[in-house]
């Protein structure tokens, strides 16, 4: 069964409805998706919330783009939701500054701003909404989830599952699946050319497994999403493969799709051998190849470029989309490109 609909709507509560689109198709902030931020928990004021707490909010739920003095905050008489608040300010006052979501985003990558990482992983989320408009493939969309959604992973019969963390560890196997290795896929569906129609109608529960098994659809799908987010955020059109092996290759240039591939990555770099129980780390290989006026740096213009993605020895992958942004081997200008 071709897997590939008609596309539909997804992702329906990261709020990209409430978004605007430029002329360049990038992702503009509204009123209206400031305020959505407002109904959050950790900023709805609770029934016992202080009166300078509820005075800030029913202002920027009137004007969400008002100025809030930093006396207004320190006159907040619970210190978790003051914290909460200098966060959430902060975050909204980036925002502003940008022009598009995709440039905040850029900035701060590129500058290694903090901010929780809840709020980059909405980020991360909207901007792939906007960069995956119209595409029809649920086992893409279930691939792009690893961008913003950590993940547990298992291995079953020689089959390596990836399933959300977040509901894997709200749903902790038994000793007994523990000990037979079915903890991550009990109770879950695994997507298949069979059942991917019904991605649509559960995408925002994040409730299918995939499968990432070397030379599946699973990690092709992941290597779709990397050159989709490359050349919305560079502008520069990358092909991007899955590849099984890497072994006797002139590791020139690589990039870690994640810590743990990064640690790996380094130690290939510097010619030292890697022993068997860090090679099963490596979830996947990737071989990707810039167009020839792409603007390549000198050392890595002829050297193939390399992409891992590896998971943590409690076999958790948490992917680091940033990456593919200041790793590459490209001499971009700071500016993001029109």
């Amino acid at each position: 069964m071709d897997t590939v609909n008609a596309p539909r709507d997804f992702w329906l509560t990261c709020g990209h409805h409430l978004l605007d689109r430029g002329p360049d198709g990038r992702l503009v902030l509204t009123d209206e998706f400031l305020k959505a931020y407002l109904a959050r928990p950790e900023l709805l004021p609770p029934p016992q919330a202080c009166d300078a707490e509820r005075e800030i909010h029913a202002k920027l739920l009137h004007d969400p783009r008002q100025a809030v003095a930093a006396s207004q905050i320190t006159a907040i008489a619970d210190l978790d939701a003051r914290e909460n608040w200098q966060f959430a300010l902060a975050w909204r006052d980036h925002l502003l500054r940008e022009p598009t979501l995709e440039s905040a985003y850029l900035t701060i990558v590129r500058n290694k701003l903090s901010f929780p990482p809840l709020f980059l992983d909405q980020l991360v989320q909207l901007i792939l909404r906007n960069v995956l408009e119209g595409c029809g493939d649920p086992f893409v969309l279930r691939a792009a989830e690893l961008f913003f959604r950590a993940q547990q992973l298992s291995v079953v019969e020689g089959v390596l599952f990836a399933r959300d963390a977040e509901l894997a560890s709200s749903n902790a196997p038994t000793p007994l699946t523990a000990l037979l290795g079915l903890g991550s896929t009990q109770d879950s569906v695994v997507l298949s050319e069979g059942n991917a129609p019904a991605y649509w109608d559960r995408s925002d529960a994040f409730d299918l497994t995939l499968d990432l098994t070397a030379g599946r659809r699973g990690l092709s799908a992941l290597a779709q999403v990397a050159t989709l987010w490359i050349r919305h955020l560079l502008g520069v059109t990358v092909s991007i493969e899955a590849i099984t092996e890497l072994r006797n290759v002139n590791f020139t240039w690589y990039v870690g799709l994640d810590s743990q591939a990064t640690r790996i990555g380094d130690a290939l770099w510097r010619g030292e051998e890697v022993n068997e129980a860090t090679r099963r780390l490596v979830v996947g290989l990737f071989l990707l190849t810039f167009p020839e006026r792409a603007p390549v740096l000198n050392g890595a213009r002829h050297a193939p470029t390399y992409l891992i993605a590896a998971m943590s020895p409690g076999m958790t992958l948490r992917m680091k989309p940033q990456n593919l942004i200041t790793g590459l081997p490209l001499g971009l200008p700071r500016r993001d490109p029109n």
